[in-house]
């Protein structure tokens, strides 16, 4: 077990440091400029920085092709500015967590280098080799309509090499004990200079057996119990945060029975379910995912979150559901990537709706698990749909009116900020909302520390309680003898719903409004009937705190 669950109440902001703030005026974002955002990230309620890749990278795919695991990218600054800014993200009681791209190098790492070079390096085992093309070599791409093969030949080494993804990322062989006892060294390394953990990317291929002979991958568990295991030795209060997009009948076999491997998983199944109830106002897929991923040991914990930096996954999601999905929030082909997922930012998805927005943010923070906000989810940013792929969702962060939105000094950097419409920087930036007290940002700020101040959805047990409408859902908490309850209302118009509040009483509980003064008192058959606006939200404690102390055992 782990010393310290900071990361079961944490606040998660994930951020790339080149799009953030740039300092030095080359265009692109540095340490030292993100270091001059920290009292703002402290001041919205954040208490964890995800960073995405910092490491050296020829950028072919945003970082996440790695070509030294010990360094830092020379456009963001040195190590001595990393450790920099570890340090005053301490001294802000802010934790970071950075990227850890594993399962593949890229292919100008000197490892790939050696290992095609020469067929006696040691570095040859390091990655998945096969003489001549396995047959199924279109099978199991990655990014379907980009990516043709997982195979692809190399001239130099006169062999095949495997990639799950692009063909300049060659798969490392995480089956060697040598290259796992690599993976624990760079963990170390950076654990060193400060850092609480790590986001690891694409866990299950990283622990699936590799090669030209497997038909079947066969998940190697035990090396996330390894993993577990080191980072307990070397940092007590150290977490892997998985991205492990897995069917529910296996989640358990990542945390494992008692939670000795991973502490934490990003939940995609509920999270594409979400947004199939944004979608079409029905709950009933969504109580599903949250009955499907209740089981987990008490120290694991899941990470919720609406947008991250790829495309919305829906291949979890019925044909059906998928197709009401793309009809609702990305009807345009330029909108839809990899045949099963939407590029769009969250805002441009609702149409810029303040109310939709509401709703998808607050469900968010009342969801079974730790929330991970996306840089710029706090303003309504949008995207840029005429840059390719997922880069169009990772534009410069919009600071102010200024030229290139307060991001640069440069005239002309290599990623411009959005400008013009509807979520142009002139339009939608942080210095501007911080001085209009109704605005999204100071809305979130609000909710964010109301989370915070909620415990019970981070440690306690919760049910789905049953309503008197299907577009409506309903979840109750119960931890320490205290209880909160929640309510989200999917539909487009205004409703009265009736419902029990979850409570052993049989008059029922009175529930006091944690927002506004809009509390709630049961009916004489003990139901609450609450009126909600369109899109509209309510978060409750049971019983208040009078009833509360009332009902002291003490």
């Amino acid at each position: 077990m782990l010393n310290d669950l900071w990361y079961k109440n944490a606040i998660i902001y994930c951020l790339s440091v080149g799009t953030f703030m740039d300092a030095n005026g080359d265009g692109i974002g540095d340490f030292a400029g993100l270091m001059r955002r920290l009292d703002y990230l402290q001041g919205l309620g954040i208490t964890a920085i995800w960073l995405m890749p910092i490491q050296p990278s020829p950028g072919r795919d945003n970082g996440y092709d790695v070509s030294d695991y010990y360094n830092v990218d020379p456009k963001y600054g040195t190590l001595g500015d990393f450790a920099e800014f570890t340090h005053a993200c301490a001294e802000r009681g802010l934790r970071v967590i950075i990227d850890l791209v594993v399962n593949h190098t890229s292919d100008q790492h000197p490892w790939f280098k050696e290992a095609r070079s020469d067929p006696d390096s040691k570095y040859r085992d390091w990655y998945v080799w096969a003489d001549k093309k396995p047959p199924d070599a279109t099978h199991g791409v990655a990014f379907p309509g980009v990516q043709k093969s997982t195979w692809s030949f190399d001239k130099r080494a006169r062999r095949w090499y495997f990639h799950r993804f692009y063909d300049f990322q060659p798969d490392l062989n995480t089956s060697n004990p040598h290259v796992q006892a690599e993976l624990l060294k760079i963990m170390g390394f950076w654990i060193q200079l400060g850092v609480s953990g790590f986001r690891m990317d694409a866990v299950p291929f990283v622990i699936a057996t590799k090669g030209p002979k497997v038909r079947e991958p066969v998940e190697q568990y035990e090396m996330l119990r390894s993993f577990r295991e080191f980072l307990q030795w070397r940092e007590g209060d150290a977490i892997i945060l998985a991205e492990a997009n897995v069917l529910p009948d296996t989640d358990l076999e990542y945390f494992g029975e008692e939670g000795e491997r991973l502490p934490m998983m990003f939940n995609f199944q509920l999270n594409q379910n979400t947004f199939y109830t944004l979608a079409t106002g029905d709950t009933k897929p969504l109580k599903h995912a949250l009955l499907a991923t209740k089981p987990r040991p008490p120290s694991a914990q899941w990470g919720v979150f609406l947008r991250n930096h790829d495309e919305l996954d829906l291949g979890r999601l019925t044909p059906e559901q998928r197709a009401a999905v793309f009809a609702a929030f990305g009807p345009e082909p330029g909108m839809q990537l990899y045949q099963r997922g939407i590029r769009r930012r969250l805002a441009p998805m609702l149409a810029g709706d303040r109310r939709h927005l509401e709703l998808a943010y607050s469900l968010m923070l009342s969801l079974p698990g730790t929330p991970v906000f996306r840089y710029g989810d706090e303003i309504g940013m949008g995207d840029d749909l005429r840059r390719p792929e997922r880069a169009c969702a990772r534009t410069p962060m919009q600071w102010s009116t200024e030229p290139q939105g307060g991001f640069t000094k440069h005239t002309r950097p290599p990623v411009s900020v959005i400008s013009g419409g509807p979520y142009g920087f002139e339009r939608v930036n942080v210095a501007t909302q911080r001085r209009d007290p109704n605005s999204l940002l100071n809305w979130m700020e609000r909710m964010i520390r109301m989370r915070k101040e909620v415990p019970e959805i981070s440690w306690g047990d919760f049910e789905v309680l049953r309503t008197s409408r299907s577009d409506v859902l309903a979840l109750c908490y119960h931890w320490r003898n205290n209880s909160v309850l929640f309510l989200h209302n999917f539909a487009a118009k205004a409703c009265t719903v009736k419902f029990r509040s979850g409570c052993n009483e049989p008059v029922g509980c009175p529930l006091i409004n944690l927002l506004s003064d809009d509390h709630s008192q049961p009916g004489d058959d003990g139901r609450h009937a609450v009126v909600l606006e369109p899109y509209g939200y309510r978060w409750y404690r049971v019983g208040g705190l009078d009833y509360l102390l009332t009902r002291s055992e003490i």
